[in-house]
């Protein structure tokens, strides 16, 4: 895609936070959380509040770091690397395209490395 593309993508995405990503409601407006034990925390060292969480998935779109695989025109998978040096991954469907949830990628998951090396490439002021 190119900038231009990206730069219209990122204003077309829609944030929906997911209880099942949360142990605190933060500024969400969520009326509880619903944390389920198979799911990352996207709040697990420190509650992110909703602008920085809106505004990691539209740089993370702006820079490329996405997935290839598409529904309709919304990346399935887009990566941030927090300001926390964290990666952190939202998720879109088939059903709601373009409406995405995040969360923290856990250490174990082999990602984390992979979109650390892609975000220092294509962010290198980012101090990582």
């Amino acid at each position: 895609m190119t900038e231009k593309q990206r730069k219209e993508l990122a204003h077309c995405v829609e944030y929906v936070p997911s209880g099942h990503h949360k142990k605190n409601p933060g500024d969400y407006g969520l009326e509880r959380t619903n944390p389920r034990p198979t799911k990352s925390l996207c709040d697990a060292l420190r509650i992110i509040q909703l602008a920085e969480a809106k505004a990691m998935i539209s740089k993370g779109i702006i820079l490329g770091v996405f997935s290839d695989f598409f529904f309709a025109k919304h990346p399935k998978y887009i990566w941030c690397v927090g300001d926390d040096g964290e990666v952190y991954e939202a998720k879109t469907n088939s059903v709601t395209p373009g409406v995405y949830h995040d969360y923290r990628l856990e250490e174990e998951d082999s990602m984390r490395e992979y979109i650390k090396k892609t975000w220092k490439a294509r962010c290198p002021t980012n101090g990582l």
